[in-house]
């Protein structure tokens, strides 16, 4: 029993749990935002959680042989403590449920969230070792909120400056996620755009990217900037300018992908303080 115990939560490790819930909470937020009634807003949350699973899922199965090479401590599948074939089966099963959940919030919601989740895919299927690394997290990221406006009673699409704030915010993910790891992804041929820009120049594209999309959430809508709204410019704005001097004092560590995670949250609180005003 003890053993079945520990294969789980290996398994439920192996998915990314960090930035699965951060990316299934800031969606649920916009949801709040937008007025969704409670059981479509379980249903938006259950739909994301799937899909961002079914990602981290993939993620570690597609990698496990390089994760091994390189002694990754943080991952369970190259350890040995859940099968690669259990992560690749829930991986599927994830990817499944996503598109069955979804459907629920109908077709727009649903062609919304097939491109983010293949976006993800994507990544994890080669584009990560390719100059165009970013481009998955780019699209997913700048899509996502889509999936909360279109998977409401009254669909309507997000205005550009949420795209473009979204797409801006996947970057800095993207970047900050990969900058711990350069040096293990170079041993196993991984060459994605923060390899070949190096890590001081990504790490100043990334937060540079985190600053422009918090602006963008603040004066996007054209409305009169509130105490709220100002008080998240002012903590995203500061988040950047910590990472820049983080990324210039020391060597790239997980705390940078955590400080954009917290901002990637703040922001979105910012864009559900903004309610409507965020459609089209």
């Amino acid at each position: 029993m003890a053993g079945m115990a520990k294969k789980v939560v290996s398994l439920l490790l192996a998915s990314h749990p960090g930035p699965t819930l951060v990316v299934t909470l800031i969606t649920t937020l916009l949801g709040v935002g937008l007025g969704y009634e409670p059981g479509r807003l379980a249903v938006l949350a259950a739909a994301i959680l799937c899909g961002q699973l079914s990602i981290g899922w993939s993620n570690d199965w597609l990698d496990a042989a390089r994760d091994r090479a390189v002694e990754r401590p943080d991952k369970p599948a190259a350890r040995g403590d859940v099968s690669v074939a259990a992560v690749r089966a829930a991986a599927f099963v994830a990817l499944a449920a996503a598109v069955l959940v979804t459907i629920v919030l109908g077709p727009g919601a649903l062609a919304a969230h097939l491109v983010v989740i293949a976006g993800g895919w994507a990544y994890n299927l080669g584009l990560k070792s390719s100059l165009f690394s970013f481009v998955p997290f780019a699209v997913a990221f700048g899509l996502l909120p889509a999936v909360a406006t279109l998977g409401q009673q009254h669909p309507a699409l997000p205005q550009w400056w949420v795209y473009a704030a979204g797409a801006l915010l996947g970057v800095a993910a993207h970047v900050t996620n990969v900058l711990p790891d350069l040096e293990d992804d170079a041993r196993t041929g991984v060459r994605g755009l923060p390899h070949r820009l190096g890590a001081r120049p990504s790490g100043l594209l990334a937060f540079g990217a985190l600053a422009v999309g918090t602006l963008l959430i603040t004066f996007g809508p054209g409305l009169p900037v509130r105490p709220l709204l100002l008080a998240g410019l002012v903590i995203g704005l500061a988040a950047a300018v910590t990472g820049v001097v983080l990324l210039l004092r020391r060597s790239p560590t997980r705390l940078l992908m955590q400080l954009i995670m917290t901002c990637a949250i703040v922001d979105v609180a910012m864009l559900a303080l903004a309610g409507q005003s965020v459609t089209v």
